[in-house]
C-alpha cells in the first residue's frame, strides 16, 4: 500500500486543526497494528518531533521501514562528521533497530554551504556502513531540486503534494525524480489539516483566500465528496508517488483514511495553477 504513517503527531501537537494532544501510545499501538494489517510498512519521524523516536522504539518497530530526519545543523558545530553519526547512534538507539530505512535532510540547504561536502559524504560513509539504508532530502518545493540534483544524487525525495498544490507535478519534477530512479514520499496532502476544516473553522488570516475555499466547497459539492475523499483520492491517482505521508491523531481516524476508496477524480477544482507560497507552505504561516 502508497501510505506511510507520519508520526509527528505521536511526540508533539501537530497540524493547525489538531485539538488534541499527542496521540498516547494505546492509540499509538492500535494505529501501527491496523496499518501492518492492511500492509502499509513504512513510518516517516524525525529527531524533532519531540519523543515520536522513542515513543516508536517503546512501541517496537523492528518490522517496519523506518524513515527518519537529521536536523539543521548547529552554526557552532565544530566537527560536523561527528555530530551527524552521534545522532544517527542516537536515533537508532531510541528506535531500537539497527538501521534506518532512510534518513533525510530536514535542511537540505546546508548541502549548499561551506559544510555541505562533509554533510554528503559523511550520509553516503553512514550509508555504506548500513547504518541507513538510503539518503534523502525534505523540500518545500521544487524549486530546491534543480541545486540538489546538479551535483549530488539522492535515493528519496519527500515534498509537500497535495490537490491544492500540484507544483511538483506542474514544474515536471515528478516525472524527472522517477526517469532518475529516486523514490517519491509526499507528504501535507492536507495541508495539516486545513483542507479539511469547515470554512467557519478557519483562522481570520486564511480568509484572504476566501475565494479558493468557495470553489473548494462549490466543487466538493457539485462531486457529491468530503474534503478527505477528494485529497486521498487524488494523490492516489498519481502513479509517479511512491509513498503518501499520512499524519494520524486517532485510531478512528485513520480508519476513515483507510476506509476511502481510490477511484479516480473526474474533475479538478478551478483553482489558479499558481497557488500563493504563504498558503501552501506551513513554515511561512506565522509570516501571514
Amino acid at each position: 500500500m502508497k501510505f506511510a504513517i507520519g508520526s509527528a503527531q505521536f511526540g508533539l501537537k501537530y497540524g493547525i486543526c489538531n485539538q488534541s494532544d499527542k496521540v498516547n501510545s494505546k492509540e499509538i499501538g492500535k494505529i501501527l497494528a491496523m496499518a501492518a494489517d492492511k500492509g502499509i510498512d513504512t513510518i516517516d519521524t524525525a529527531i524533532s518531533y519531540g519523543e515520536s523516536e522513542t515513543i516508536l522504539g517503546e512501541t517496537g518497530v523492528t518490522d517496519w521501514k523506518i524513515v527518519s530526519k537529521l536536523p539543521e545543523i548547529p552554526s557552532d558545530c565544530l566537527n560536523v562528521k561527528e555530530w551527524i553519526y552521534k545522532q544517527t547512534e542516537e536515533s537508532l538507539r531510541r528506535l531500537k533497530i539497527n538501521s534506518l530505512y532512510a534518513f533525510l535532510l530536514h535542511r537540505p540547504s546546508q548541502l549548499h554551504s561551506e559544510i555541505g561536502p562533509t554533510i554528503y559524504k559523511t550520509l553516503q560513509q553512514l550509508k555504506h556502513e548500513g547504518l541507513i539504508q538510503k539518503i534523502g532530502v525534505s523540500i518545500y518545493t521544487p524549486n530546491e531540486l534543480p541545486a540538489l540534483f546538479k551535483d549530488m544524487n539522492f535515493d528519496i525525495i519527500q515534498s509537500p503534494f497535495s490537490i491544492l498544490d500540484r507544483s511538483l507535478l506542474l514544474s515536471g519534477w515528478m516525472e524527472k525524480l522517477k526517469l532518475l530512479g529516486v523514490e517519491l514520499h509526499v507528504r501535507s496532502i492536507f495541508l495539516q489539516g486545513l483542507l479539511l476544516m469547515p470554512q467557519s473553522d478557519r483562522i481570520d488570516k486564511f480568509k484572504h483566500w476566501n475565494y479558493l475555499w468557495e470553489e473548494w466547497a462549490r466543487w466538493l459539492n457539485n462531486n457529491h465528496l468530503t474534503p478527505l475523499e477528494a485529497c486521498l483520492k487524488y494523490v492516489l491517482s498519481i502513479k509517479e508517488i511512491d509513498k503518501i505521508i499520512i499524519g494520524v491523531d486517532s485510531f478512528n481516524q485513520f480508519s476513515s483514511i483507510l476506509n476511502v476508496n481510490n477511484s479516480s477524480l473526474e474533475t479538478l477544482p478551478a483553482w489558479p495553477l499558481n497557488i500563493d507560497p504563504k498558503l501552501i507552505n506551513p513554515s511561512l504561516w506565522n509570516s501571514i
